[in-house]
């Protein structure tokens, strides 16, 4: 019996774990395919790969980013392959299958909740041509009736699913993102979330992902993402795989979704000894709004999220990434407002800001009425607005986010931005609403922009409202395109030196004596060679000492020597008499 599994990714990096899940758990039902699209491949395209297959069988695995795209391909693939049993499984579908049975006539069964040990059933019983009587958490067609037995299911042990990749997955993954989890449930009930339908977590043993992960290191794979709830939601499962990970002579990364109260002092000598790169942390914060928390039944204990988020970054060598969402009960702009400056202060490497979306199941869809939710009917059901937060007010933080995704989460700006913060009294939120203001006045929200043009924007944005400070921001910005960007990106608008200092700068280089005051190793090369390792650059205001702490703004030719050939460039004052060899 010819299966295919297949699914429409929402990016061509991303792939499906549940796929190789279910493959691997059914593996001795029949023949089983693996076929991963994208949500922007188009239909008749994907049509025709599943037809050339010539399955008996064709299994969709269906989310909010393509549902509608493949309710659509079920009912495609029905008209060319009439005889093929088209079985959909997923969260999009486990919570209203006998609605989505009945509008749609293609779709022969529906699997509720985590599907392998239904699947497993559901095909032997297709294999045997035995009927579907007994099998739980499957909605299907019988004797012309939709008939359901049960609710979405779980898979109590989880040490009986098999590991769900091999050696020739790794071929096909190789440029793309591979999840993995170690376990599955919350020990959190968020009423915006799917796992607060379930009570509990379960975990596989500790040997069984040790195993699983020595597999990914040895496959040398860039990045494992774990998709487990709360990664550290019990200290004897995710402190020894911590260790472990620790412990690994490797080049994967390791990404988790954790809980930052739930940290203790052990966890953090941990991370602190972990090799730099090795991890990085996502941290749900959602809200600071006590009244919002109640009401999504979150506890956060934020004196602790911020002692131990502060101290992991200070680490410096784990990436956080932490979130908020848009549009919870309770909290409006203002207050809004409040949290993301809350978040911001924290300074993590990225601070997403996402727009809730009123998921099938979620105990927040249960209560719109309460707070007077209006939200798209069908999938992504992202909010357009509630009690507390207009449409308009909800328009203008998603061009918010926008503006921040591209200034902030590239981290390309992070001297600058400190400063023109301070030049809002230090309230981020406002500095971020009076740049998505500017963005929008110049319908920069319209067109995409390369990195070189940010710069450019942002320049004109100090123009605008820093009049008296324009020289120190051009020079901040100057500084941030060679820290951040190595110097590969040069505006115009900016002052650089060009060959205005080139008989000081060879002076200077062919000195190695002197050089060595600031590179100790330093040995002259070629031309081509330094100019690859470092970069001296002239600022009109001493940015580094200002960055300091000295703000007085005295207008001083100064050299910086810029170290480009690390993992980071580094940046070393050069004494003025060094540079101009007595003074200028």
């Amino acid at each position: 019996m010819k299966i295919v599994l297949a699914t429409l990714n929402a990016k061509y990096i991303h792939s499906s774990l549940a796929l190789r899940y279910l493959r691997n758990f059914c593996r001795s039902v029949g023949d089983i395919t693996i076929r991963e699209f994208s949500i922007n491949n188009g239909l008749l395209e994907i049509l025709s790969q599943l037809y050339a297959e010539q399955p008996k069988v064709v299994g969709l695995a269906c989310y909010i980013w393509n549902i509608g795209m493949t309710l659509e391909l079920a009912g495609l693939l029905k008209k060319v392959l009439p005889d093929t049993v088209i079985i959909l499984g997923g969260p999009e579908v486990s919570y209203d299958p006998a609605e989505i049975m009945t509008d749609y006539s293609a779709v022969d069964y529906i699997i509720q909740g985590e599907g392998e040990e239904t699947l497993h059933r559901l095909l032997s019983s297709l294999k045997a041509n035995s009927g579907i009587a007994g099998i739980a958490n499957l909605t299907g067609r019988v004797n012309g009736r939709i008939a359901s037995t049960g609710g979405p299911g779980i898979v109590a042990e989880l040490d009986r699913i098999p590991f769900p990749y091999q050696d020739d997955d790794m071929t096909v993954l190789k440029d793309k993102i591979i999840y993995y989890e170690s376990s599955r449930g919350c020990p959190f009930s968020c009423q915006y979330c799917l796992s607060s339908t379930t009570s509990g977590v379960r975990f596989l043993s500790l040997e069984r992902v040790m195993q699983d992960l020595r597999f990914f290191i040895k496959h040398e794979v860039r990045q494992v993402k774990f998709v487990d709830r709360t990664f550290n939601a019990r200290k004897d499962h995710y402190l020894p795989l911590l260790k472990f990970i620790a412990s690994q002579d490797c080049r994967t990364n390791f990404h988790f979704e954790i809980a930052a109260d739930l940290l203790d002092d052990e966890a953090l000598t941990v991370l602190k000894a972990m090799p730099k790169g090795r991890v990085q942390l996502e941290i749900g914060v959602q809200s600071t709004h006590k009244p919002t928390l109640i009401k999504i039944k979150r506890s956060n204990n934020w004196p602790k999220i911020v002692e131990y988020v502060t101290r992991i970054i200070s680490f410096g060598n784990i990436h956080v990434h932490l979130d908020l969402i848009v549009g919870l009960p309770e909290e409006n702009y203002e207050q809004f407002g409040r949290s993301f400056n809350d978040v911001y202060r924290l300074k993590p490497q990225m601070l997403q800001l996402g727009f809730l979306k009123m998921l099938k199941g979620s105990g927040i869809r249960c209560s719109a009425g309460e707070h007077r939710y209006i939200f798209m009917e069908s999938a992504p059901y992202q909010v357009l607005g509630n009690k507390y937060l207009a449409y308009h007010e909800i328009r203008k933080l998603q061009l918010l986010e926008s503006v921040f995704e591209q200034i902030y989460n590239t981290n390309r700006f992070s001297n600058s931005l400190d400063c023109f913060i301070e030049f809002h009294g230090g309230n981020a939120f406002a500095f971020y609403t009076a740049l998505t203001e500017f963005w929008e006045e110049n319908q920069l929200h319209l067109v995409a922009h390369s990195a070189k043009a940010l710069y450019l924007h942002l320049f004109e944005f100090c123009q605008k409202h820093y009049q008296a400070a324009v020289l120190l921001c051009a020079e901040l910005l100057k500084f941030d395109a060679l820290v951040n960007d190595r110097g590969s990106i040069r505006p115009e608008v900016l002052n650089w030196n060009e060959n205005r200092w080139n008989e000081e700068t060879t002076r200077f280089w062919r000195n190695t004596e002197l050089v060595r005051k600031y590179i100790p190793d330093y040995q002259f090369g070629t031309w081509r060679e330094l100019k690859k390792k470092y970069h001296i650059e002239v600022f009109s205001i001493d940015i580094p000492a200002y960055l300091a702490g000295d703000k007085s703004l005295a207008i001083a030719n100064q050299p910086v020597l810029f170290l480009l050939a690390g993992d980071s460039v580094g940046c070393k004052t050069i004494d003025r008499h060094d540079f101009w060899q007595g003074g200028q």
